[in-house]
């Protein structure tokens, strides 16, 4: 006798492996096929796991001024930056007190600052500025109140107080920093073969530098960097006639390389410009 139900079940098989072939493409492009990219994705030396720095919230402070009327002033700093007008950063920049200077660690950082709660001596419709952390040694004169301070030039002062006000109660908050051009490294002339010394400035995104890594053209390997002061990272390393990549990771945890930025003829005392972090 002809089983007459054959072709239904045939056709509801092939609708079955249908559905299954769908449900497998769906899979491999929703699950396998980003994890495949990641590395590549890596390669071109961008973070896909963290968005960009946001700003923080704001908290209470206090702030001074130094220096004369034209920032003259405003030249040198605790990071290493050197003249921080042919730097970049300008007359924008601030000491903190040691409670967010953090032995160096907040080199680079950006802070939005408004003055508060003084009427009489902040300027009308409450004006914030943004400013690099550049320098330590902002006194610490209202830790009792306000343990985390400011020292600002006189001409980023006056942008929101009056100069009589001396010193004035303000909020800050962290915020993104936005950079022309990309990291910057520098291979310090007072380096050797056997010792680099190397300065991350012009950094984005968080602005700080929290772990600096380089690898040789020769090496399979990532090497950690030291910091040795501000923004300056030493490694006793023999990297001379390799091309040189570098991995910064800022305070938010996330990572930018710049691959083979200095090629195999870099010399001491030379500066070569990276990839940035994202805004």
């Amino acid at each position: 006798m002809l089983n007459r139900t054959a072709p239904v079940k045939i056709s509801v098989i092939s609708s079955q492996l249908h559905r299954s072939s769908s449900s497998m493409e769906s899979f491999f492009k929703g699950m396998i096929l980003p994890l495949l990219l990641l590395p590549a994705i890596r390669l071109m030396g961008v973070d896909a796991k963290r968005p960009p720095f946001s700003p923080g919230p704001w908290k209470e402070a206090h702030t001074t001024f130094y220096g004369s009327p034209d920032g003259s002033g405003t030249m040198q700093g605790a990071c290493g930056y050197g003249d921080l007008q042919e730097g970049g950063y300008g007359l924008e920049t601030t000491s903190l007190s040691s409670s967010l200077w953090n032995n160096g660690a907040a080199c680079g950082a950006c802070f939005e600052i408004r003055c508060h709660g003084s009427p009489r001596w902040c300027k009308p419709g409450a004006p914030s500025i943004v400013v690099t952390a550049t320098n330590s040694g902002a006194q610490d004169v209202f830790s009792d109140q306000t343990p985390d301070n400011f020292d600002l030039p006189q001409p980023a002062f006056l942008q929101i107080a009056e100069y009589e006000g001396g010193i004035v109660p303000v909020q800050y908050r962290r915020v993104p920093c936005k950079r022309e051009g990309g990291i910057t490294f520098t291979i310090s002339s007072k380096s050797n073969p056997w010792f680099m010394l190397v300065l991350v400035s012009n950094v984005g995104g968080a602005g700080d530098v929290q772990s600096l890594s380089v690898k040789g053209s020769e090496s399979q390997a990532w090497r950690e960097m030291r910091r040795n002061w501000g923004q300056y990272w030493e490694i006793n390393d023999n990297l001379v006639g390799q091309s040189l990549s570098f991995r910064v990771r800022a305070s938010d945890r996330r990572t930018t390389t710049s691959w083979h930025v200095a090629p195999s003829n870099w010399q001491f005392g030379q500066t070569f410009q990276g990839k940035n972090f994202r805004e």
